[in-house]
Parts: C-alpha cells; sequence; structure tokens
C-alpha cells in the first residue's frame, strides 16, 4: 500500500479554503493548472511510499504511541506560497512546533517499523492546492491572491495514516484517491486506532 501519515483539515476549514479556491480559479492561466479535489487535501506528516502489508500492524503500533506522545494543537489554514513555479500551496499558522514535532515522531516511526525512509529534510507545512503541467505559467498571481487568507483555527485532535491510490492511467485529469485506513487521537488515551 502507497501510504503516508497526515493531518487532515476539518469540514469547516475545507469550506473555507474551497471558497477560497474558487476565487482562485478566476485567475487567467488557471485552467492550465491541475488543481487538487477538495478530498485530496491535507497536510502531509510523513511520506512512507509502498508499504508492504507485513510491516502494517508494526507502524499501525507506532504511530498510535507517536499520537499518545502527542498533545492536541491549534492550527489554521493561512496565506499561500509556491514550490519554485510547479505548485501552489496553502500554509499554516498555529501550533507550527508542535506539527513539527508530530512530523519527526511519524517520520520515527515509519524509520521504526522497517519503511525506508527520504533524507529528513525541514518540515515545511503545506496543503497542495494546484500544480502548474507547463514551463510557461508564472503561478506568482495565485501566491498573491492568498495573502490576505487567514481560515478559523481549529484544534488537531488525530493523526490519520492515509492510503493513496492513484489515478488511472491513461485517464486525463484524473486525480490520486485518498482513503483514511487507521487515525488515532493525539494525547493520553490513544493506545488504539479507529
Amino acid at each position: 500500500m502507497r501510504l503516508f501519515a497526515a493531518v487532515l483539515p476539518p469540514a469547516p476549514a475545507a469550506d473555507e479554503l474551497a471558497d477560497e479556491v474558487a476565487q482562485l480559479k478566476d485567475i487567467p492561466g488557471a485552467d492550465r493548472l491541475r488543481w487538487t479535489g477538495r478530498e485530496g487535501w491535507h497536510f502531509t506528516l510523513a511520506f512512507y511510499g509502498e508499504v508492504p502489508d507485513a510491516v502494517l500492524p508494526d507502524l499501525h503500533e507506532r504511530l498510535a504511541r507517536a499520537a499518545h506522545r502527542r498533545s492536541p494543537y491549534e492550527l489554521r489554514i493561512v496565506r499561500g506560497g509556491r514550490f519554485a513555479d510547479r505548485v501552489v500551496w496553502a500554509g499554516a499558522e498555529g501550533g507550527l512546533a508542535d506539527m513539527r514535532k508530530l512530523a519527526d515522531s511519524a517520520a520515527a516511526a515509519g524509520r521504526r517499523a522497517g519503511v525506508p525512509m527520504d533524507e529528513h529534510r525541514a518540515y515545511t507545512p503545506h496543503l497542495t492546492l494546484a500544480r502548474n503541467r507547463t514551463d510557461d505559467l508564472d503561478i506568482a498571481p495565485f501566491v498573491a491572491a492568498l495573502d490576505g487568507f487567514a481560515g478559523t483555527p481549529w484544534t488537531v485532535g488525530e493523526l490519520a495514516l492515509v492510503r493513496s491510490h492513484p489515478p488511472v492511467a491513461g485517464v486525463a485529469g484524473k486525480q490520486p484517491r485518498y482513503e483514511t485506513v487507521a487515525a488515532w487521537p493525539l494525547g493520553h488515551g490513544a493506545a488504539g486506532g479507529h
């Protein structure tokens, strides 16, 4: 299974962001971007890639422990950013130090369970909104349009393990499909998944 650990925004936060993204789609050139569907919005904490079934019980146990050790924290979706001219994303503010610690714990859980993890890099909390499919589109106007965006804060209360189903090959415009396979509450009493 292709898996990653994530924080999923609650419906009200996604609603606010969806309203903002609808306005972004009115900017010239928006039709040249591949927009991430609302159901794909998440803050990745650790990417595991293809995980063998035999590793799953240990990974689940380690993620449950990681969630148990971390307290809930406040977060909200704010502003935007970009990775070069390839990706437009929404950012976060609030308990970013807590989010980084949760990301580090999720990555450590994967490593200790035997998942080959990529080289550790500085964690940048981001929620991907769109990918640029061309080399000649400047995405700066999309990022600038997000400058004033600040969603309503919410309490991050769980760590999710998400499965990514790749898009159907050869079908233009298809997005990956995401499925939450397990989630653990943050803080005490987080021994098992649901």
